[in-house]
């Protein structure tokens, strides 16, 4: 019966590692290889007219330079390593292994957040660098760029808030995890957490219009025959649609119901405004809002908000008109004929 060689040390070793780190044993064995002709290239030199090459034996650990002359058919390798170079490539090993295993646990980590993309995680804000924030999210570090903070949000060391993972991007110093608190998504996010009836899929977000930190408007609708699709968003007493505006730091929720005809959803996303009547032109996507005068500036909202929510929300222009005036001026002239 034929026994198996004992593993050397070396080869023990890189096998645990690649093992404990998830890396493979040629990764790690050729990355060695080029950190070694690196190596050799910066304390010995390459000779004009060669190419070279660096061998490291994966039982031993035993590294190995050779040269041969540029441009031949049949290369003829010459081993040229230098006495005392078995020093030089055991910490040239150990270097590019500790950095190998850096490399690979940030690789790890970040194609773990890229699994979650889209969806919500907690985290706490660690430190300021320039317009950006640093946040720790548990195995790693997010950033979130100006482009993804609340406007008027207020952020400090140590704070924990909820973040939406956006993206894995690519930037000078690698890549990064971007997270936000601004993305529209992450209101989608929360919903499926704290409804279940969206989690499993009974009830769907359509879409969502939102100005982060003010005000948001989420239309719904249900799937599945005896769900309420706004109810079950709102939750007994409000308490489900509470708990997403208290992760949004108090911003205001508009749970409308989605509908397929224009006319009714223009008239839902126009809330609390009541008693409205609407005019479509479905090529030109417009429409013209007729709204009583005591209904008037809900309807618009303040700076214009709630009807800019509800034309982003339907993708209609949506133009409002006050309801009394618009049939005054007709009464008067009758009377002046």
């Amino acid at each position: 019966m034929a026994i198996s060689k004992p593993k050397t040390e070396f080869a023990a070793a890189i096998n645990q590692i690649c093992a404990e780190r998830g890396i493979q044993p040629e990764i790690v064995l050729g990355t060695i290889q080029e950190a070694m002709l690196a190596a050799f290239r910066r304390d010995f030199g390459f000779k004009e007219g060669f190419e070279y090459e660096a061998l490291v034996d994966p039982d031993t650990g035993e590294t190995h330079i050779f040269a041969w002359e540029e441009g031949k058919k049949e290369k003829i390798k010459k081993e040229v390593t230098p006495p005392g170079f078995g020093r030089i490539a055991a910490q040239v090993a150990k270097q590019v292994l500790l950095q190998k295993i850096r490399e690979a646990e940030k690789s790890a980590i970040l194609d773990e957040y890229a699994k979650r993309i889209g969806s919500w995680t907690n985290g706490m804000i660690l430190r300021f660098e320039g317009s950006n924030i640093i946040v720790d999210l548990g195995k790693g570090e997010g950033v979130m760029p100006p482009s993804e903070q609340v406007k008027g949000e207020k952020y400090n060391p140590n704070q924990r808030l909820v973040f939406l993972i956006k993206e894995i991007q690519e930037t000078p110093k690698g890549r990064q995890i971007i997270v936000s608190r601004g993305d529209k998504e992450l209101v989608e996010a929360l919903f499926r957490r704290e409804v279940p009836e969206v989690g499993r899929g009974a009830v769907q977000i359509k879409k969502i219009a939102r100005e982060a930190g003010s005000r948001t408007k989420v239309a719904v609708f249900s799937t599945q025959t005896g769900v309420d699709p706004v109810g079950s968003c709102v939750g007994q007493k409000g308490v489900r649609v509470q708990r997403v505006i208290d992760e949004l730091g108090g911003e205001k929720i508009d749970i409308i119901q989605y509908s397929e005809d224009p006319e009714k959803f223009i008239t839902a996303a126009l809330s609390p405004a009541e008693k409205v009547k609407v005019e479509i032109n479905k090529k030109r996507k417009t429409a013209v809002v007729f709204i009583p005068e005591d209904q008037l500036s809900l309807a618009i909202g303040k700076g214009g908000q709630n009807v800019r929510l509800a034309s982003e929300l339907t993708d209609f222009k949506i133009d409002v008109k006050q309801q009394e005036s618009s049939l005054k001026p007709k009464k008067e002239k009758s009377k002046q004929k």
